[in-house]
């Protein structure tokens, strides 16, 4: 384990054993492993890993490299369990590695992404789990997510913009900022130019944001192109995925992706499973040490 990751947190892997096992020996990685059934027989103690068993169907096998529908299944498994200790208060946070959506879909799931999934099972409504990429030091969260564009419009509404403000102000709230201050981005260019390019703005996000002041330090809406160039805020609302996944993106720096909204403090890295290099030993670590950081107030 990391020290960076063991310095700042007391980590549990959820998974199966074998295949965790297997896996460090197929990769160079002498890595002991500390077996427990549930989180109250973990010690963490130095130099060992521990791992919440989480065991595959019986007679199922992981192929490193091979996207099949037994991966996905367990995936999900892991992370279920993973989510689950963390509504009984048992963890602090969870920390998802990779998925392939391909192996999840073979294994016939419908599966959107991680926010719809932790919704879902920590009994939260979707519309309430929002996207928060984190990375160089800003947090931008996403009013729509993976809808088209055309659905994304019709998804901008005065209650799922002020859910958003609310999500973000508590997401911050628990990861240690005092008094949040939040900048909300516009739909349209230029922030609808006062109406010459669209009136979401006028009719929709600007009336929510002055509903939302008398609670939260909000403000806007401005145009994305503008408003991300500012230091001045703890965290940015955009209205659509590729405002905000465009600059994280091209900022070139591991990000972690934390979804807000629902009672579990959950993230994500923000890459693939790399399927082509399993089992290697040479996976750069560095994007899921920054998501363990970003969920403790200390990012590595």
């Amino acid at each position: 384990m990391a020290p960076e990751v063991t310095a700042i947190s007391a980590p549990l892997i959820v998974g199966d054993p074998d295949v965790l096992a297997r896996h460090a020996r197929a990769a160079g990685i002498a890595a002991p492993l500390h077996v427990v059934a549930g989180v109250d027989e973990a010690s963490w103690s130095d130099g060992v890993v521990e791992v919440l068993a989480t065991p595959l169907p019986k007679g199922a096998d992981v192929i490193p490299g091979a996207i099949d529908p037994v991966c996905g299944r367990a995936a999900l498994a892991s992370c279920r369990r993973a989510i689950a200790v963390a509504l009984s208060g048992e963890v602090d946070a969870v920390v998802a590695a990779p998925h392939n959506q391909t192996a999840i879909s073979a294994a016939g799931i419908a599966f959107d992404g991680y926010p719809g999934f932790l919704a879902r099972e920590t009994g939260t409504r979707e519309d309430d789990v929002f996207l928060m990429l984190c990375f160089s030091g800003r947090r931008i969260v996403h009013c729509t997510l993976h809808v088209s564009v055309r659905d994304a419009l019709a998804l901008i509404t005065g209650e799922r913009v002020g859910g958003a403000i609310r999500a973000t102000d508590a997401a911050l709230r628990r990861l240690g900022i005092a008094r949040p201050k939040i900048l909300v981005g516009g739909l349209n260019p230029h922030a609808g130019e006062g109406g010459l390019f669209g009136r979401e703005e006028i009719d929709i996000i600007a009336p929510t944001i002055a509903a939302m002041r008398q609670t939260v330090d909000v403000d806007g809406p401005f145009g994305c192109d503008t408003m991300l160039n500012r230091r001045d805020a703890d965290a940015y609302i955009v209205m659509l995925h590729d405002q905000g996944h465009i600059p994280a993106k091209l900022a070139g720096t591991q990000s972690a992706a934390v979804a807000i909204g629902s009672p579990v403090l959950f993230s994500s890295v923000a890459h693939g499973t790399a399927m082509d290099i399993a089992g290697k030993g040479i996976a750069d670590p560095a994007a899921l040490i920054a998501a363990i950081g970003v969920l403790t107030g200390r990012p590595i």
